[in-house]
């Protein structure tokens, strides 16, 4: 009986006679010879239909076929360092086919057509090379991240998405009615897994999360992805040593199992390969000055090549700031103890000098930006009630979270990770909406 194989698995039958069932991509040839590119989720290949070896009735039907037809081909797997789509080359010499279905006339073209009628398209835009591949690469880093934790002694403990009170900030909430109560959609996990770290010591949660930011930049999305962990007995210093093992774990598993779709993606992975424990580490002041005098000099920064804005101390820094404190490195680079004013309640100032806080961003090099934010978190009851009154919180709503520093507090810190943005700089994109199936924009929450 013939094997049904997948095409990443072609390499393994080269000289046997195997079946692939899957979807046309294009047809090109001409006369008693034609070239399929199919793909079948797994890899992309070429099946080559040569008339005399199919007969006239098979070969007329590859010609009939369109772009998107499902078919069932049978062949001989063969090496040709000039075959399309799986590393080392290989194709199918075809014997035999079947069609499922002859798909209609397919509305994305090998053209350029605009980003809204792409993403009106976007369950069918997925099929392309490009999307596969992101898509691909969103997987490993996915499955890298949970194996890091899960081998380093973190538990997955899932947390709520519906919510009763704000974890970043009161202006970006999603606000649904929770028969009758006012209740909203998660911004982050972060507050229930300091409740769980007290049950479990190590723990992560991992889900969607939501934020209604009025903002269309390629760093933005209205929900997205993102792994948090949180960790007892763990000050500022520790987490950072944490944070770039697993950062690092991550990309250079992305490099080693996601060769084929990085290089269609036609990624540069130089920068990449650097990154490995150390990272740099800068504080908010030391960056904040070197960001004012290149602002001085008049030095611009990508995309645009716009003049970088000055700042003021305490405010928090934007995409241009991010962007040019990255380009100073050639890894990730750690931006630590922001103004406590610029970040959320719960975080624990440094001793000595409450106006800042023992925070930490994560900048990515190329313009990605943040990738991380973590900080220690405030371990005392009375200091973490007094910073819900600055910010003007309900103290009612955090009851229980105040309540978790009164029975045997310690010091502890985590961060969260975002996966879009992550797969964003790894892939080499220019905007995360690429970087989920089906993202959720600013005006945009269809198909």
């Amino acid at each position: 009986m013939t094997p049904v194989i997948r095409i990443q698995d072609a390499g393994k039958y080269v000289g046997q006679t195997v079946t692939v069932r899957g979807w046309l991509q294009r047809r090109t040839g001409k006369g008693k010879i034609n070239f399929l590119r199919v793909r079948d989720g797994s890899g992309i290949f070429q099946a080559v239909a040569f008339r005399p070896n199919l007969g006239d009735e098979k070969f007329q039907i590859v010609k009939n076929l369109t772009t998107e037809s499902s078919i069932v081909l049978t062949g001989e797997i063969r090496a040709d360092e000039r075959a399309p789509g799986v590393p080392g080359g290989y194709e199918m010499d075809l014997q035999d086919i079947q069609v499922v279905q002859i798909a209609e006339p397919y509305p994305i073209a090998p053209k350029e057509h605009g980003v809204e009628f792409l993403l009106d398209h976007r369950h069918l835009w997925l099929r392309s090379n490009r999307q596969w591949a992101i898509a691909r690469v969103r997987a490993v880093v996915v499955r890298a991240i949970r194996d890091w934790l899960d081998d380093h002694g973190f538990l997955n403990v899932d947390t709520p998405i519906l919510t009763p009170a704000a974890g970043e900030g009161t202006t970006t909430l999603f606000e649904i009615d929770y028969h009758g109560t006012p209740a909203y959609l998660a911004q982050t996990g972060q507050l229930y897994n300091e409740a769980t770290i007290f049950a479990f010591g190590k723990v992560y949660c991992f889900g969607p999360t939501f934020r209604a930011e009025k903002s269309k930049t390629r760093r933005h999305l209205q929900e997205f992805w993102m792994v948090e962990p949180e960790i007892a007995f763990c000050k500022l210093e520790e987490l950072l040593e944490i944070e770039e093992e697993f950062v690092s774990y991550i990309v250079q598993t992305a490099l080693e199992r996601c060769r084929a779709e990085l290089a269609l993606l036609e990624r540069d992975t130089t920068l990449l390969e650097n990154v490995r424990p150390p990272f740099p580490r800068i504080t908010y002041d030391e960056a904040l000055e070197r960001i004012n005098r290149a602002a001085a000099e008049g030095v611009t920064v990508p995309p645009h090549d716009e003049p970088l804005p000055a700042l003021e101390w305490g405010s928090d820094f934007g995409a241009p700031h991010e962007t040019y404190i990255a380009s100073l490195f050639d890894k990730p680079v750690f931006v630590t103890h922001y103004p406590t004013v610029c970040k959320a309640f719960y975080m624990e100032p440094e001793p000595g000098r409450p106006e800042v806080c023992r925070s930490a961003d994560l900048l990515a090099p190329e313009g990605y930006g943040e990738i991380i934010g973590g900080s220690e978190r405030m371990s005392d009851p009375d200091m973490l009630v007094e910073a819900i009154h600055k910010h003007n919180l309900p103290e009612d709503a955090y009851d229980w979270y105040v309540e978790l520093r009164r029975y045997g507090s310690v010091p502890h810190s985590g961060f969260g990770l975002g996966i879009e943005r992550t797969v964003g700089w790894i892939t080499g994109i220019s905007h995360l909406r690429e970087a989920i199936a089906f993202p959720r924009t600013l005006g945009r929450i269809t198909p």
